[in-house]
């Protein structure tokens, strides 16, 4: 299994990588649309349509939605709203779905569940492409995000776990996890900051950008929330899989599930990112 793990992820970041850095976003739009492809046929499957063509389709028509998005609008960041209402759903609408637990999402109709579901990856890839497009330390910066989060909330939770978070969709994940997570979060924020002044990168990260709209103190409370959101867009898939009966998305990384266990506390964190950084300017 280990040694699955890092082959895939080796080809991956063969691939990842040299469309990341290169000149143009293009590349990395075009990489990150065939794997938000794959995450709406997974999607679709897990909620209802298991009939391979029905399935196939969703992956096509969420292709298609991101594909016409790239051409028709610019890749530069715009209207602030639909980042907001991303926000709204997530913070809102999630509490409701992890209220009702594992037994609660099938009594949603199929079709909702399979809508909502590819409304909210499409969401998440156009952030995606506008945080590239704003800059490669940007990006970056947002994906660490995530990252960091989930190694702290690992460890403190091994160390420190005694309070269950979800016990009836994430058994192993608890409350002193989420903190430590968090802290991670911050220590990783001002590590960062420091490294915007001493080095000239191309583009200033997200916590330098938070930091000069809406303060230091203000940027720790938005990181502490952009690491609230990786938990609740986590719990979210884990909840549709035990829904669905599956232990991963699917075996198209193999050693790694599916493209949605891996890109799952993204999906809340990136429209959440593009939200805040057009906050009104305390300064």
């Amino acid at each position: 299994m280990l040694r699955q793990r890092i082959i895939t992820a080796v080809i991956l970041m063969a691939v990842l990588l040299p469309a990341l850095f290169a000149p143009h976003p293009m590349p990395f739009v075009l990489f990150t649309l065939v794997l938000i492809s794959a995450a709406g046929w997974e999607w679709a499957r897990l909620n209802g349509l298991t009939s391979p063509p029905l399935a196939i389709a969703c992956g096509l028509l969420l292709a298609a939605a991101c594909g016409l998005a790239a051409v028709l609008l610019p890749l530069a960041v715009g209207p602030t709203w639909p980042w907001w209402i991303g926000v709204a759903v997530w913070v809102l609408g999630g509490l409701v779905v992890l209220r009702g637990g594992p037994a609660g999402w099938p009594a949603v109709p199929a079709a909702l569940r399979v809508l909502i579901g590819l409304a909210l990856l499409w969401l998440a890839w156009w952030a995606l492409t506008q945080a590239r497009v704003i800059g490669i330390n940007f990006l970056l910066s947002v994906l660490c995000i995530v990252w960091a989060a989930d190694i702290a909330a690992y460890f403190g939770g091994r160390a420190f776990g005694k309070r269950k978070l979800a016990p009836a969709i994430s058994p192993g994940k608890s409350w002193e996890g989420v903190y430590s997570g968090m802290a991670g979060v911050l220590l990783l924020a001002a590590l960062w900051i420091a490294a915007d002044r001493r080095w000239d990168f191309d583009s200033m990260s997200v916590f330098t950008v938070l930091a000069e709209r809406i303060g230091l103190i203000g940027m720790g409370l938005a990181a502490l929330a952009l690491a609230g959101l990786s938990v609740v867009g986590d719990l979210f898939e884990s909840l549709v899989k035990r829904a669905a009966g599956a232990k991963d998305s699917s075996n198209l990384l193999p050693g790694h599930g599916g493209v949605l266990d891996r890109v799952d506390a993204l999906l809340p964190v990136l429209p959440a990112v593009l939200a805040l950084i057009h906050l009104p300017s305390v300064k």
